[in-house]
């Protein structure tokens, strides 16, 4: 008896048994070949401040599309997955959820607090890997990797130390944005920017001979201080 096709196409009932497929015969392993053109991809790790959006999936697809068509050509492929433990974001999503609890930072200490940041890479992260094998992603899963791993971790202090080294790196003196709460330095990406209502100032520069004066205006008075080439 012939069997009936279904009247709606449902991805499920055939994505999962492909993709478990394609990882059981390990198509998407890189064996690194001798004689073998290579080409590698690592993948822009995604924040564990969550799961995947929209765009996500389009910078992924991409990718895909990439890799894939490098392993028909004959190539080596490796694309590299991982995640970002992402810092500050992190550990703002972090105490957000803490004081859904009513629990600060000072109450659980700094081991305290580790212990939880590593249980919301374990949630978010393995969710973030999830959906990443969802969209069909063809990486090598056998190389996943974590920002804070042990190796990539040495690998950053390392290349660090090496650039202070060379003066490359050096501490300075510098108007930076400063976060109370969080109480660390924070990058302009970070900074939420809101417009507030300022004052105007007029600022009169006399001339030397006596006869007059020079009115300028400025949102910044204390820079009437440094101000010698009006």
């Amino acid at each position: 008896m012939a069997k009936e096709l279904a009247k709606q196409y449902s991805p499920k009932d055939v994505e999962d048994k492909i993709y478990k497929t394609w990882l059981e015969g390990k198509y998407f392993h890189a064996k690194c070949e001798e004689g073998k053109e290579t080409y590698t991809i690592v993948i822009p790790p995604p924040n564990i401040t969550g799961q995947l959006h929209m765009g996500h999936a389009l910078d992924n697809t991409l990718q895909d599309i990439l890799i894939r068509f490098k392993r028909m050509q004959g190539y080596d492929t490796l694309w590299l997955p991982g995640t970002d433990h992402a810092s500050i974001a992190t550990e703002a999503k972090i105490v957000e959820k803490m004081r859904e609890e009513g629990i600060t930072k000072e109450d659980l200490g700094r081991e305290g607090f580790l212990e939880r940041a590593w249980e919301w890479k374990r949630q978010y992260g393995g969710r973030i890997i999830e959906q990443l094998k969802k969209l069909g992603s063809s990486c090598d899963w056998d190389r996943e990797r974590f920002t804070l791993d042990e190796g990539c971790n040495k690998a950053v202090n390392e290349v660090f130390v090496k650039l202070y080294e060379k003066g490359l790196i050096y501490r300075g003196e510098r108007i930076i944005n400063w976060c109370p709460h969080c109480m660390t330095s924070i990058s302009d990406a970070e900074v939420e920017y809101e417009e507030q209502a300022g004052h105007f100032w007029h600022l009169r520069y006399p001339f030397k001979d006596g006869s007059g004066y020079l009115e300028l205006a400025t949102t910044r008075p204390e820079t009437l201080l440094g101000d010698t080439a009006v």
